[in-house]
C-alpha cells in the first residue's frame, strides 16, 4: 500500500512538503471549490464541461493531499552529513569511477521524493543506490544494465 513505508527525507525537503501541504489545503482546495460552485452554476451537469474539469483538479488536488500526508506521516529526518563517512547511507556524496574507462561521476543518495537526476540525486532504492548502500571507499560494485554488467570503485565517501 503506497504510504505505507519510511520515507527518508532532507529537513528542507521535509519543510517544503509540509509547506505545499499547507497550501494545497487552504488555497488550492478553496480555489477549488469557487471554480465547482462557479461550474455548477452554468447549468446542466451531464454536458458541462467546466463541471468536469473541475471535479477532475478537485480529484488530483485531494489525491496530492493524501499522498502528501503519507509520505509526511512516514517521514525520517536524515541528518545532515558532517565531514567524511565511513559508509555509504542516504546523505552520503561518493564518487564512483568506472571500469575500465576511469569516467568519474558523483552522486548524492536520497530518499524516493527527493530524486534529481539533473542534481545527480539518486534514490537509495535505485539499482545503483541499493548497490552502493552500505559499502566503503575503495569497494567495488557490480550493477546490471540492458547492456551487461557495469563495474564502478566507489573513491570516496562523504
Amino acid at each position: 500500500m503506497p504510504g505505507t513505508e519510511q520515507q527518508y527525507l532532507t529537513k528542507e525537503k521535509y519543510d517544503s512538503l509540509v509547506k505545499e501541504l499547507e497550501v494545497l489545503k487552504s488555497e488550492k482546495r478553496k480555489e477549488v471549490a469557487e471554480n465547482l460552485e462557479y461550474a455548477k452554476s452554468l447549468g446542466d451537469l451531464s454536458e458541462n464541461a467546466e463541471y468536469h474539469e473541475a471535479r477532475a483538479m478537485q480529484a488530483e488536488l485531494e489525491d496530492r493531499i493524501a499522498k502528501l500526508e503519507g509520505i509526511i506521516k512516514m517521514s525520517v529526518i536524515v541528518p545532515e552529513k558532517r565531514g567524511h563517512g565511513d559508509k555509504v547511507e542516504i546523505g552520503s556524496k561518493i564518487v564512483l569511477e568506472k571500469e575500465p574507462s576511469r569516467d568519474k561521476v558523483a552522486y548524492t543518495i536520497v530518499g524516493s521524493e527527493e530524486v534529481d537526476l539533473a542534481q545527480n540525486k539518486i534514490s537509495s532504492a535505485s539499482p545503483l543506490g541499493l548497490a552502493v548502500s552500505g559499502k566503503k571507499k575503495g569497494e567495488r560494485i557490480s550493477i546490471k544494465t540492458l547492456k551487461g554488467i557495469v563495474w564502478y570503485q566507489i573513491v570516496s565517501v562523504e
